[in-house]
């Protein structure tokens, strides 16, 4: 008969240990950092070593947390091998890709009939997320909007995004004074982005078109993109917006683009864990992707 700690703690562990932050593997086991500083406190008992040195800040392995977490790293992903396998013995073959939520309701929604289209055996479950997800657990495959810097994950770049002010053609905005008795539509940036200079707000694209006149905090202001969009299209007002979530109003004459002047802002890239890259359906995915929204087709419409 095995002695082993209980199978809980052990998992808490070796997700603490991977991501090196109890908050974090508290939000991936969907636990409380409280709960996950409890199991290891009792695994350490039960092993009668600590596996975590504390501080403030942060968190870092003991030697005898380094020398236990890769053991426990390489079993639960052999559980995770196991558990596929037996899924698609009996014929479930899901795949999952992650995408931003204004990614996933404008542009991959959308077109998601065509993924069955090509793979018939497959169904395609689509995971609508602002956070990162777990791509070693929770999803085979994302489209992440950022500067495609994605340490320890394969990355292939789609395309590069683009804001210009847009509009319904009902409004009649035609010149640069005539922002200056329109309603402009803003919406806020995340708080990873909000700092960067790719995260395009109107006194950016005024101060570049040399328009002056006009109150560049002055409008509509939306927490959320997608509400954004959903009033520029609804003519309540003319919006700095991302090309490529409204990419299909421009090409059916929904909106129009008053002017020519737009700002490169952050780029669209699928990423999976190198781990997962030979899997089925990481590689479903991939190819999926890459015919929906590769390079230079993608281009013309960002």
């Amino acid at each position: 008969m095995r002695k082993l700690p209980a199978l809980g703690a052990l998992r808490v562990f070796e997700a603490a240990a991977r991501r090196l932050s109890f908050k974090d593997a508290a939000e991936e086991l969907s636990v409380t950092p409280t709960a996950v500083s409890h199991q290891i406190k009792h695994l350490e008992q039960a092993i009668g070593v600590p596996l975590f040195e504390r501080t403030p800040r942060k968190v870092a392995l003991t030697a005898a947390g380094r020398l236990l977490f890769p053991t426990l790293r390489d079993g639960f992903d052999g559980f995770e091998r196991a558990i596929e396998q037996v899924r698609r013995a009996q014929g479930s073959q899901v795949a999952t890709l992650s995408s931003t939520v204004a990614f996933m309701a404008r542009r991959l929604a959308t077109r998601a009939g065509s993924f069955r289209d090509a793979y018939p055996d497959w169904t395609l479950r689509l995971d609508a997320s602002n956070k990162l997800v777990d791509l070693d657990s929770d999803a085979d495959a994302a489209i992440r909007y950022g500067n495609g810097r994605y340490p320890g994950l394969l990355v292939e770049h789609l395309f590069q995004d683009r804001f210009a002010p847009v509009c319904s053609p009902r409004l009649n905005i035609r010149t640069p004074r005539d922002l200056r008795k329109a309603t402009l539509i803003h919406f806020e940036w995340g708080e990873g982005a909000r700092d960067d200079e790719r995260a395009v707000v109107w006194r950016q694209w005024l101060d570049g078109a040399g328009v002056q006149g006009v109150d560049a905090d002055a409008g509509l202001a939306f927490t959320e993109e997608l509400h954004a969009v959903q009033a520029t299209i609804a003519g309540q007002g003319i919006g700095l917006l991302s090309l490529t979530l409204v990419a299909e109003e421009l090409a059916a004459g929904v909106l129009v683009r008053p002017f020519e002047l737009s700002l490169e802002s952050f780029h669209y890239d699928l990423v999976c864990s190198p781990r997962a890259a030979a899997r089925p359906a990481a590689m479903i995915l991939r190819e999926w992707v890459a015919r929906q929204f590769g390079g230079a087709q993608n281009e013309e419409l960002a």
